[in-house]
């Protein structure tokens, strides 16, 4: 994945909107007016949304007849989640090393003794 496009993608990611278009667009294609409705902002509002989901590749726009409706295009998403993927790896790895320093620790404990307690004078 080249940089700019992964940078479009998480770039588009990055707002509740476009993210709740591609929940829906998960669902099946739908139209911007479909797309609009759960919205409280206008269709110009949608369509500048729409544009930026186009512009990354996460939609693409059919045609039947009058009606253009929407589509996800789940390449990009698939590409930034191997991106992430490895720093996932990177995680779990450094995860399991502290849990080893973590058994390593706690099996070298020993229980507490006792302090010696002080004659009385």
């Amino acid at each position: 994945m080249s940089p700019a496009r992964l940078d479009a993608t998480f770039a588009a990611l990055a707002d509740p909107t476009r993210r709740a278009i591609l929940a829906r667009l998960a669902t099946g294609e739908a139209s911007v007016t479909e797309l609009a409705e759960p919205f409280a902002m206008s269709q110009p509002a949608i369509s500048k949304h729409l544009k930026v989901l186009e512009r990354a590749g996460l939609i693409s726009r059919g045609q039947d007849a009058q009606r253009r409706p929407r589509r996800l295009e789940a390449q990009p998403l698939a590409e930034a989640t191997e991106w992430l993927e490895r720093y996932r790896q990177y995680w779990e790895g450094n995860f399991q090393r502290l849990d080893g320093l973590l058994e390593e620790l706690q099996a070298g404990k020993k229980k507490p003794s006792r302090k010696p307690t002080r004659p009385k004078r």
